[in-house]
């Protein structure tokens, strides 16, 4: 990846549109803020967040074991299971699946994966037609674009750009932008395209390995209308969305909503056991990489992810930045953690895109400790040396001014007396990134250890 597509560069592009970044970060606090909410109507929130933390350490340390007791009981209920090494083999499933039928046109409801697997231009290209189903996805999807959030795909655009966009594709009246008229619009426009489809594709928030049934949560009802009207149902899922027991469920059913937009629960929450009568359900699971962090006890817990996205609402880096500038399916703090063991190269500069605030481990409904796992990737950047080069030579500097105890304290003598008698432009000019939006503190006339001396010799 160029230094241009890296993260800093990308999130500049975004901040410059000065009142987009305003109402996006403000959006999204709102929806931190129901979240805040809906966590403390429950007493006992620690108490979930904590058993859904050591079931999901359980599933890391018996995975095997419950994908292949979940592919039995799945494969005893009509279901037709398969695998998938990684994203190339997960699509040419999927293709098949569709061709052995003669699909040529499918609904499909919100699917992390299949965005990372890159499923929807891949069909395309096999002349099959995917329309989104989800409202904020279909709209991302009109404007030829990926979804900036994993729960709020459009929440980067604004209502009178999505009735610029509904004019352009459905028709709409030019320059209407009231939300009730475009969502009538929008459920027509679906309407018609759950009627012709040939099949569905949903992804999975959950399966179940002592049952072998699928659970799908969605606000909107389009996946029920996606698999129930085809015959055909193809249900796609990391590995990692297992859970062990039906009774696990209710667990992540009262943190996932509450967590993600500060309701008690989805509107729907959808349970699949087998195909429908005179139906099919191929269910593919996916590894793409997950067994390789599986491995890795530094950023196993990482895999603990539900995909509420309550890190990014709370994120003052993603907030202010967008999902676009993450380059990578899942953005924010978790994206961040995951997209670098996919490719430390590519993703060198995600692991940097954190204050270290920690507010995202406060949040995580599943307890994953992300803001000491982002450390950690910045430590694991340094040791596979993919740092760009100034970076790599400031931190030696800096590693060798705080090595030294008479170093550190001469410096900052020197930075006592002589930054402010330095000319502004000195240190606020296009050369300083870090002070295009920083001020620097007021310098102390004395340094800790000066006043600590002074006041112990008393």
């Amino acid at each position: 990846m160029s230094h241009a597509q890296e993260h800093p560069a990308l999130a500049a592009e975004f901040v410059a549109n000065d009142q987009r970044a305003h109402w996006h970060d403000q959006a999204l606090w709102f929806v931190r803020s129901k979240r805040d909410k809906a966590a403390q109507s429950l007493p006992e929130w620690e108490t979930l967040r904590e058993r859904a933390s050591a079931i999901k350490r359980n599933v890391a340390a018996e995975l095997a074991e419950y994908l292949e007791a979940f592919e039995a009981n799945a494969s005893r209920l009509g279901a037709q299971v398969h695998w998938a090494r990684d994203a190339a083999e997960h699509n040419q499933i999927v293709l098949s699946i569709l061709q052995s039928h003669q699909v040529a046109r499918v609904v499909k409801s919100k699917s992390m994966l299949t965005e990372e697997c890159q499923l929807n231009p891949f069909l395309e290209q096999h002349n099959i037609e995917v329309v989104d189903t989800d409202l904020g996805e279909r709209i991302v999807q009109l404007r030829n674009e990926h979804p900036s959030h994993i729960v709020l795909p459009a929440i980067h655009i604004k209502k009178e750009e999505v009735g610029e966009v509904f004019h352009e594709h459905l028709g709409t009246d030019q320059g209407a932008s009231d939300p009730e008229y475009l969502t009538q619009a929008a459920r027509q426009h679906l309407r018609e395209k759950f009627l012709a489809a040939d099949a569905g594709i949903t992804g999975v928030n959950f399966a179940i390995a002592e049952t072998g049934g699928l659970v799908v949560c969605t606000n909107e009802g389009n996946a029920d209308l996606g698999t129930s009207l085809p015959g055909l149902h193809i249900a796609c899922m990391g590995i990692e969305k297992i859970i062990p027991r039906a009774a696990d469920l209710g667990i992540f059913l009262r943190l996932l909503a509450r967590s993600a937009t500060g309701q008690p629960i989805t509107t729907y929450s959808s349970h699949f056991h087998g195909p429908q009568p005179d139906g099919e359900l191929h269910i593919v699971l996916v590894d793409n990489g997950r067994t390789d962090i599986l491995g890795d006890e530094e950023f196993r817990r990482s895999l603990n992810c539900i995909r509420c996205g309550a890190c990014m609402n709370t994120c003052p880096v993603y907030r202010r930045s967008g999902g676009h500038s993450y380059q990578t399916t899942v953005p924010g703090p978790i994206g961040s953690v995951l997209a670098p063991a996919r490719d430390a190269q590519q993703h060198r500069s995600l692991p940097f895109a954190c204050s270290l605030c920690g507010s995202c481990s406060d949040v995580c409904p599943v307890k994953i400790p992300l803001h000491h796992q982002l450390l950690a990737w910045r430590r694991e950047l340094a040791a596979r040396g993919v740092l760009p080069r100034f970076k790599r030579w400031s931190m030696k500097l800096a590693g060798w001014v705080l090595g030294s105890r008479g170093l550190y304290t001469f410096a900052g003598r020197v930075a006592r007396w002589l930054v402010p008698k330095l000319p502004r432009a000195l240190v606020y000019h296009r050369f300083n990134p870090w002070a295009l939006d920083r001020e620097l503190p007021e310098m102390p006339r004395h340094s800790f250890r000066e006043l600590y001396k002074r006041r112990h010799d008393k």
